[in-house]
Protein backbone atom coordinates (compact mmCIF):
# COMPACT_ATOMS: atom_id res chain seq x y z
CA UNK A 1 0.00 0.00 0.00
CA UNK A 2 1.43 3.33 -0.91
CA UNK A 3 1.35 6.02 2.02
CA UNK A 4 -0.66 8.92 1.34
CA UNK A 5 1.25 11.92 -0.03
CA UNK A 6 0.28 15.79 -0.49
CA UNK A 7 1.78 18.83 -1.81
CA UNK A 8 3.27 19.86 1.24
CA UNK A 9 5.93 16.87 0.95
CA UNK A 10 6.47 17.50 -2.17
CA UNK A 11 4.19 18.95 -4.75
CA UNK A 12 4.81 17.33 -8.16
CA UNK A 13 5.51 20.07 -10.41
CA UNK A 14 9.53 20.22 -9.92
CA UNK A 15 12.16 19.35 -7.78
CA UNK A 16 15.40 17.67 -7.46
CA UNK A 17 18.05 16.27 -4.73
CA UNK A 18 20.71 14.73 -6.92
CA UNK A 19 23.73 16.50 -7.68
CA UNK A 20 23.12 19.28 -10.94
CA UNK A 21 24.17 18.26 -14.39
CA UNK A 22 27.02 19.62 -16.27
CA UNK A 23 24.67 21.83 -18.09
CA UNK A 24 23.05 24.63 -15.63
CA UNK A 25 19.81 24.23 -17.61
CA UNK A 26 19.96 20.71 -16.19
CA UNK A 27 19.53 19.49 -19.84
CA UNK A 28 21.10 16.37 -21.18
CA UNK A 29 21.69 14.42 -24.33
CA UNK A 30 18.53 11.79 -24.94
CA UNK A 31 21.08 9.29 -25.77
CA UNK A 32 18.24 7.95 -28.15
CA UNK A 33 21.01 5.33 -29.65
CA UNK A 34 21.09 4.06 -26.02
CA UNK A 35 17.76 2.31 -25.42
CA UNK A 36 17.44 -0.99 -25.01
CA UNK A 37 15.25 -3.64 -27.11
CA UNK A 38 13.57 -3.92 -23.15
CA UNK A 39 12.99 -0.64 -22.73
CA UNK A 40 11.50 -0.01 -25.98
CA UNK A 41 9.25 -2.91 -25.45
CA UNK A 42 8.10 -1.03 -22.33
CA UNK A 43 7.22 1.67 -24.35
CA UNK A 44 5.08 -0.26 -26.69
CA UNK A 45 3.18 -1.82 -23.76
CA UNK A 46 2.27 1.49 -22.61
CA UNK A 47 1.59 2.71 -25.82
CA UNK A 48 -0.62 0.27 -27.25
CA UNK A 49 -2.70 -0.35 -23.53
CA UNK A 50 -3.40 3.63 -24.23
CA UNK A 51 -4.07 3.55 -27.45
CA UNK A 52 -6.88 1.57 -26.92
CA UNK A 53 -8.40 3.13 -23.97
CA UNK A 54 -8.28 6.91 -24.92
CA UNK A 55 -10.38 7.08 -28.01
CA UNK A 56 -13.61 8.50 -26.89
CA UNK A 57 -12.14 9.71 -23.66
CA UNK A 58 -9.14 12.00 -24.63
CA UNK A 59 -9.54 15.59 -26.35
CA UNK A 60 -9.82 16.33 -29.86
CA UNK A 61 -7.01 18.32 -29.39
CA UNK A 62 -4.92 15.23 -28.15
CA UNK A 63 -5.98 12.92 -30.74
CA UNK A 64 -5.15 15.44 -33.13
CA UNK A 65 -1.92 16.03 -31.47
CA UNK A 66 -0.93 12.50 -31.41
CA UNK A 67 -1.77 12.10 -34.57
CA UNK A 68 -0.07 14.76 -36.19
CA UNK A 69 3.70 13.85 -34.07
CA UNK A 70 6.44 11.56 -35.24
CA UNK A 71 5.17 9.03 -31.91
CA UNK A 72 3.98 5.05 -32.38
CA UNK A 73 4.16 1.88 -30.42
CA UNK A 74 7.50 0.50 -31.88
CA UNK A 75 10.12 3.02 -30.12
CA UNK A 76 10.45 5.43 -27.67
CA UNK A 77 10.62 8.67 -29.97
CA UNK A 78 13.91 9.98 -30.70
CA UNK A 79 13.22 13.99 -29.34
CA UNK A 80 14.80 15.36 -32.43
CA UNK A 81 11.83 14.70 -34.64
CA UNK A 82 9.26 16.05 -32.37
CA UNK A 83 10.68 19.26 -31.59
CA UNK A 84 11.14 19.59 -35.40
CA UNK A 85 7.44 18.66 -35.62
CA UNK A 86 6.64 21.05 -32.70
CA UNK A 87 8.68 23.73 -34.02
CA UNK A 88 6.75 23.73 -37.28
CA UNK A 89 3.42 23.90 -35.16
CA UNK A 90 4.21 25.71 -32.59
CA UNK A 91 7.10 26.98 -31.30
CA UNK A 92 8.06 24.14 -28.96
CA UNK A 93 10.45 21.70 -28.41
CA UNK A 94 11.36 18.71 -25.96
CA UNK A 95 14.66 18.97 -24.15
CA UNK A 96 15.54 15.73 -22.14
CA UNK A 97 16.48 16.24 -18.30
CA UNK A 98 17.31 13.41 -15.93
CA UNK A 99 14.12 13.06 -13.84
CA UNK A 100 12.56 16.36 -12.13
CA UNK A 101 14.54 19.33 -12.39
CA UNK A 102 14.74 22.62 -9.42
CA UNK A 103 11.68 24.93 -9.65
CA UNK A 104 13.60 27.76 -11.21
CA UNK A 105 14.80 25.78 -14.08
CA UNK A 106 11.79 24.02 -14.81
CA UNK A 107 9.71 27.40 -15.00
CA UNK A 108 12.74 28.98 -17.38
CA UNK A 109 12.12 26.10 -19.52
CA UNK A 110 8.55 26.53 -20.07
CA UNK A 111 8.75 30.30 -19.94
CA UNK A 112 11.17 29.45 -23.37
CA UNK A 113 8.96 27.52 -24.92
CA UNK A 114 11.26 24.26 -24.06
CA UNK A 115 9.43 21.07 -22.77
CA UNK A 116 11.64 19.12 -20.26
CA UNK A 117 10.77 15.70 -20.50
CA UNK A 118 12.47 12.48 -18.52
CA UNK A 119 15.02 10.46 -20.71
CA UNK A 120 14.77 7.08 -18.63
CA UNK A 121 11.61 5.12 -18.96
CA UNK A 122 10.10 2.93 -16.07
CA UNK A 123 11.00 -0.65 -15.45
CA UNK A 124 8.68 -3.54 -16.84
CA UNK A 125 7.40 -4.26 -12.90
CA UNK A 126 6.24 -0.09 -13.00
CA UNK A 127 4.10 -0.39 -15.28
CA UNK A 128 1.09 0.66 -12.90
CA UNK A 129 2.70 3.33 -11.04
CA UNK A 130 5.95 5.43 -10.95
CA UNK A 131 6.37 8.29 -8.68
CA UNK A 132 8.63 10.46 -10.83
CA UNK A 133 7.54 11.46 -14.45
CA UNK A 134 9.67 9.24 -17.00
CA UNK A 135 9.65 9.33 -20.97
CA UNK A 136 6.04 7.73 -21.27
CA UNK A 137 4.01 10.16 -18.79
CA UNK A 138 6.04 14.06 -20.48
CA UNK A 139 6.09 12.49 -24.12
CA UNK A 140 2.60 10.76 -24.43
CA UNK A 141 1.20 12.81 -21.97
CA UNK A 142 2.06 16.29 -22.63
CA UNK A 143 3.63 16.60 -25.77
CA UNK A 144 0.68 15.68 -28.31
CA UNK A 145 -1.31 18.87 -26.42
CA UNK A 146 1.82 21.20 -27.24
CA UNK A 147 1.01 21.12 -30.71
CA UNK A 148 -2.10 23.34 -30.14
CA UNK A 149 -1.74 26.42 -30.06
CA UNK A 150 -3.58 27.27 -27.48
CA UNK A 151 -2.38 24.64 -24.80
CA UNK A 152 1.28 25.79 -25.75
CA UNK A 153 0.59 29.71 -24.97
CA UNK A 154 -1.41 28.45 -22.18
CA UNK A 155 2.35 26.61 -20.38
CA UNK A 156 4.60 29.32 -21.45
CA UNK A 157 2.64 31.49 -19.71
CA UNK A 158 2.56 29.22 -16.72
CA UNK A 159 6.96 29.12 -17.04
CA UNK A 160 6.58 33.15 -16.71
CA UNK A 161 4.28 32.58 -13.62
CA UNK A 162 5.75 30.40 -11.78
CA UNK A 163 9.23 32.70 -11.83
CA UNK A 164 7.21 34.85 -10.82
CA UNK A 165 5.45 32.78 -8.05
CA UNK A 166 8.59 31.74 -6.62
CA UNK A 167 9.84 35.07 -5.56
CA UNK A 168 6.54 35.77 -3.86
CA UNK A 169 6.31 32.95 -2.09
CA UNK A 170 3.22 31.33 -3.47
CA UNK A 171 4.14 28.54 -5.56
CA UNK A 172 2.18 26.30 -3.66
CA UNK A 173 -0.92 27.99 -4.82
CA UNK A 174 0.00 28.13 -8.47
CA UNK A 175 1.81 24.63 -8.19
CA UNK A 176 -2.36 23.37 -7.49
CA UNK A 177 -3.66 25.27 -10.79
CA UNK A 178 -0.38 23.19 -12.59
CA UNK A 179 -1.94 19.92 -11.29
CA UNK A 180 -5.74 20.34 -11.75
CA UNK A 181 -5.47 21.39 -15.52
CA UNK A 182 -2.53 20.19 -17.59
CA UNK A 183 -1.80 17.44 -15.52
CA UNK A 184 -5.30 16.57 -14.41
CA UNK A 185 -7.78 18.33 -15.81
CA UNK A 186 -11.07 17.28 -17.86
CA UNK A 187 -12.63 19.27 -20.47
CA UNK A 188 -16.09 19.43 -22.04
CA UNK A 189 -16.68 18.29 -25.61
CA UNK A 190 -20.32 18.12 -27.21
CA UNK A 191 -20.11 14.37 -26.72
CA UNK A 192 -19.36 14.93 -23.06
CA UNK A 193 -16.25 14.85 -21.00
CA UNK A 194 -12.94 14.41 -21.93
CA UNK A 195 -9.48 14.53 -21.02
CA UNK A 196 -6.59 16.72 -21.37
CA UNK A 197 -4.52 16.49 -18.31
CA UNK A 198 -1.41 14.37 -19.17
CA UNK A 199 -1.56 12.55 -15.54
CA UNK A 200 -4.56 10.96 -16.36
CA UNK A 201 -3.58 10.50 -20.66
CA UNK A 202 -0.74 8.96 -19.63
CA UNK A 203 -2.50 6.30 -17.10
CA UNK A 204 -4.19 3.56 -18.05
CA UNK A 205 -6.18 3.00 -14.64
CA UNK A 206 -7.08 7.09 -13.89
CA UNK A 207 -8.48 7.38 -17.67
CA UNK A 208 -11.08 4.83 -16.45
CA UNK A 209 -11.15 6.42 -12.86
CA UNK A 210 -11.64 10.30 -13.82
CA UNK A 211 -14.70 9.54 -16.25
CA UNK A 212 -16.17 6.58 -15.71
CA UNK A 213 -15.80 5.82 -11.20
CA UNK A 214 -18.48 7.23 -9.55
CA UNK A 215 -16.05 7.98 -6.37
CA UNK A 216 -14.25 11.66 -7.77
CA UNK A 217 -16.33 14.64 -7.78
CA UNK A 218 -16.18 16.64 -10.93
CA UNK A 219 -16.23 20.44 -10.42
CA UNK A 220 -16.22 23.18 -12.64
CA UNK A 221 -12.93 25.24 -13.04
CA UNK A 222 -12.56 28.62 -10.16
CA UNK A 223 -9.14 29.92 -10.34
CA UNK A 224 -9.23 30.65 -6.73
CA UNK A 225 -10.84 27.92 -5.78
CA UNK A 226 -8.44 25.83 -7.28
CA UNK A 227 -5.58 28.03 -5.46
CA UNK A 228 -7.29 26.46 -2.19
CA UNK A 229 -7.42 22.81 -2.72
CA UNK A 230 -4.61 20.64 -1.99
CA UNK A 231 -3.94 17.63 -4.19
CA UNK A 232 -3.18 13.80 -4.17
CA UNK A 233 0.12 12.75 -5.78
CA UNK A 234 0.17 9.35 -5.19
CA UNK A 235 -3.14 8.45 -5.51
CA UNK A 236 -6.10 8.92 -7.40
CA UNK A 237 -7.62 12.59 -7.13
CA UNK A 238 -10.30 12.95 -5.17
CA UNK A 239 -11.74 15.86 -7.38
CA UNK A 240 -10.82 16.87 -11.02
CA UNK A 241 -11.81 20.73 -12.37
CA UNK A 242 -14.12 20.96 -15.65
CA UNK A 243 -13.02 23.43 -17.89
CA UNK A 244 -15.61 24.16 -20.84
CA UNK A 245 -13.05 24.55 -24.15
CA UNK A 246 -9.89 24.64 -24.58
CA UNK A 247 -9.58 28.72 -24.43
CA UNK A 248 -10.90 28.77 -21.60
CA UNK A 249 -7.04 28.26 -20.09
CA UNK A 250 -5.73 31.30 -22.32
CA UNK A 251 -8.07 33.44 -20.31
CA UNK A 252 -6.69 31.86 -17.07
CA UNK A 253 -2.80 33.08 -18.86
CA UNK A 254 -4.11 36.80 -19.16
CA UNK A 255 -5.01 37.21 -15.65
CA UNK A 256 -3.23 39.09 -12.92
CA UNK A 257 -2.58 36.50 -10.32
CA UNK A 258 -1.22 39.19 -7.56
CA UNK A 259 -4.81 40.18 -6.43
CA UNK A 260 -5.54 36.16 -6.35
CA UNK A 261 -2.40 34.95 -4.27
CA UNK A 262 -2.92 38.33 -1.99
CA UNK A 263 -6.67 37.05 -1.14
CA UNK A 264 -6.15 33.07 -1.10
CA UNK A 265 -3.15 33.64 1.73
CA UNK A 266 -5.71 35.08 4.02
CA UNK A 267 -7.95 32.06 3.40
CA UNK A 268 -8.72 28.42 4.43
CA UNK A 269 -6.94 25.55 2.48
CA UNK A 270 -9.58 22.85 0.92
CA UNK A 271 -9.04 19.04 1.39
CA UNK A 272 -8.76 17.21 -1.92
CA UNK A 273 -12.26 15.94 -1.19
CA UNK A 274 -14.04 18.87 -0.36
CA UNK A 275 -17.36 20.02 -1.91
CA UNK A 276 -18.31 23.94 -0.97
CA UNK A 277 -21.67 25.16 -0.94
CA UNK A 278 -20.34 27.88 -4.02
CA UNK A 279 -19.20 24.97 -6.43
CA UNK A 280 -20.59 24.39 -9.33
CA UNK A 281 -20.85 20.67 -9.68
CA UNK A 282 -20.74 18.45 -12.95
CA UNK A 283 -20.74 15.38 -10.89
CA UNK A 284 -20.99 14.83 -7.18
CA UNK A 285 -18.89 11.55 -6.22
CA UNK A 286 -19.33 8.81 -3.61
CA UNK A 287 -15.56 9.19 -2.49
CA UNK A 288 -16.09 5.73 -2.24
CA UNK A 289 -12.83 4.77 -3.34
CA UNK A 290 -11.02 7.15 -1.05
CA UNK A 291 -12.87 6.26 1.82
CA UNK A 292 -12.38 2.39 1.27
CA UNK A 293 -8.44 3.54 0.82
CA UNK A 294 -8.05 4.93 4.16
CA UNK A 295 -10.15 2.62 6.10
CA UNK A 296 -7.95 -0.16 5.02
CA UNK A 297 -4.83 1.82 6.37
CA UNK A 298 -6.51 2.37 9.72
Amino acid sequence: MLRQLNESEKHGLAAADAPPPERADWTIDQGWERYTAEEHGVWKILFERQSRLLPGRACDSFVRGMGDLPIGPDEIPDFRRLSDALMRRTGWQVVAVPGLVPDDVFFDHLANRRFPAGQFIRKPHQLDYLEEPDVFHDVFGHVPLLMDPVIGDYIQAYGVGGLRAKQLGVLDMLSRVYWYTVEFGLVKQKEGLRIYGAGIASSASETIFSLEDDSPNRLRLDLERVMRTHYRIDDFQETYFVIDDLDELLELARIDFGPLYERAKNQPEYEPGAVLPQDRVVTRGTGRYHAERRWRTQ
